[in-house]
């Protein structure tokens, strides 16, 4: 792992030396088999083998106390939603994983063990290795993670591929996140299902393949919400759409599948709509929901016949 600069503690903290610090961090996060020709943590950077097809990049930043309450989660979630969070972009895309590496900001006292293991858990559960990442020191807790990817064949779906008569789908039912959001600070437990949806979202990437493989139009995540995504997708697009339905999980508010955020399902578009049905069946996949259909008039933007306001979440800045 790249050096740090994470300063000495002060004196009335136990002092942690920065190379016993990263060499536990190293072994929590780092994988037992490295690729052949590859180097991943424990140099000045990674090396890795040339990438199939396009290559991707994205970037996410968590902020402890933004994107996760310390008072209802435990710090190890933080890590896990950096990661989860950041792989979704390249599934949005339709790409799969290769590495991912992670600059964690925090003050002196902070179990850094405990949040690199949530960031090993998301890792190991996309198949998306560690191979660095940085360390300093800050008065907030804050991930950052910078995920690189790869579409071997046919290239990356874009969400500006829209185009007048595509049928609309999501790859699930909307609102779980929110909806365990809500739940958690009423008291549920940390292990209520919809408390596990927030706290541990699953990046679609097998759904993600599976689109690109179809021929979808354009796909992307619904990280902010249906009600701000979808109007993204269209802007980018230059289109209009019209939702006929809106697939609500149970035990989930309306405004929750619209507005509530970090669902993670994947919204797509394309002409083929028996052509994408049949390849989720072909391998296994959760069947998806068709909503609506994109029309040519981007003025035109309803949901069961009402005009759809932009709802979801957007930061303050």
């Amino acid at each position: 792992m790249p050096t740090s600069n994470f300063p000495p503690v002060p004196s009335q903290e136990p002092v942690r030396r920065e190379d016993a610090v990263l060499e536990r961090i190293a072994a929590i996060v780092g994988r037992r088999t490295v690729p052949a020709g590859e180097v991943h943590v424990g140099d000045d950077a990674a090396v890795l083998a040339p990438f199939a097809g396009e290559a991707l990049i994205s970037t996410d930043v968590a902020v402890w106390g933004v994107h996760l309450s310390p008072d209802l989660f435990p710090l190890e979630d933080l890590g896990y939603k950096a990661v989860a969070s950041a792989v979704s972009d390249l599934a949005a895309m339709g790409g799969r994983p290769r590495a991912a590496v992670v600059a964690v900001s925090a003050p002196p006292g902070t179990d850094l063990e405990e949040l690199h293991r949530g960031i090993a858990d998301a890792a190991a559960m996309t198949n998306c290795p560690i191979v660095g990442g940085d360390l300093t020191r800050a008065p907030q807790v804050s991930v950052a993670v910078t995920v690189m990817g790869e579409t071997p064949g046919k290239g990356s779906v874009l969400r500006s591929g829209a185009r007048p008569g595509d049928t609309i789908f999501v790859t699930g039912p909307l609102g779980r996140s929110a909806a365990g959001l809500r739940l958690r600070r009423d008291g549920a437990p940390l292990d209520d299902p919809l408390v596990v949806a927030h706290r541990r979202p699953w990046p679609r990437l097998d759904e993600g393949l599976a689109a690109r493989h179809a021929g979808v139009n354009a796909m992307m995540d619904l990280s902010d919400g249906l009600g701000i995504d979808f109007h993204r997708l269209a802007d980018a697009s230059q289109v209009g759409f019209v939702l006929t339905q809106l697939p609500i999980a149970e035990g989930c508010t309306e405004y929750e599948a619209v507005g509530g955020g970090e669902d993670y399902e994947l919204v797509m578009t394309t002409a083929e709509p028996e052509r994408l049905l049949d390849m989720f069946q072909r391998r296994n996949l959760r069947e998806p929901i068709a909503i609506g259909l994109v029309v040519k008039d981007p003025a035109v933007r309803t949901l069961r016949d009402e005009p759809m306001p932009r709802s979801g979440w957007q930061h303050e800045l």
